[in-house]
């Protein structure tokens, strides 16, 4: 098996994916469930608010307002999470050893099965809600898609987040024999 040298990007990458000063805030799992939730949180409140703008007449200015706020700690949180999971999906695959590709290929799978129960339930919404009022789909369907199409790109990187393993603790005493 040939491999391809790591680019310049690449080296950067893997440095910036393996600096361990933000490590308080994912070291533990509850943490990085935590830092997950709040991920969570955020993306809901910025759709919100972004379905807001686009289906209220009323004053848009206060929504993007809400939304640029908002971004900060969203971003946080995104850097947060591929910090606790070294950059797994966001690293090419050539900076990855073999146990990080086939972790990535089970975060990738169970994703995607999430996103599959995530578009049934969002296509049963919609087919119901254009059962019980005629315009309901048309008016709800752009925000649904964005908000679906949104957590599809996400999901891998909650999935990471989620099952990430604790760092292992470094044993500075002496080796019992």
């Amino acid at each position: 098996m040939t491999t391809t040298p790591l680019t310049r990007y690449d080296r950067r990458m893997l440095r910036l994916m393996n600096d361990r000063r933000a490590q308080p805030l994912y070291a533990t799992a509850t943490r990085r469930r935590l830092v997950v939730a709040a991920h969570v949180v955020l993306t809901a409140a910025i759709g919100g608010f972004m379905a807001h703008l686009y289906l209220a007449e009323g004053e848009p200015v206060s929504s993007v307002v809400v939304m640029a706020v908002l971004m900060l700690p969203w971003m946080v949180a995104t850097g947060a999470i591929n910090a606790a999971t070294r950059g797994l999906l966001e690293l090419r695959e050539r900076a990855l050893d073999e146990r990080q590709s086939a972790e990535r290929v089970r975060v990738q799978a169970r994703a995607h099965r999430a996103m599959t129960l995530l578009l049934v339930v969002a296509a049963a919404g919609l087919l119901t809600a254009g059962a019980i009022d005629g315009d309901a789909p048309t008016a709800y369907a752009a925000p649904v898609l964005v908000a679906v199409l949104v957590v599809h790109w996400l999901m891998p990187l909650w999935v990471a987040g989620l099952t990430a393993r604790d760092e292992p603790a470094e044993d500075d005493g002496p080796v019992a024999v």
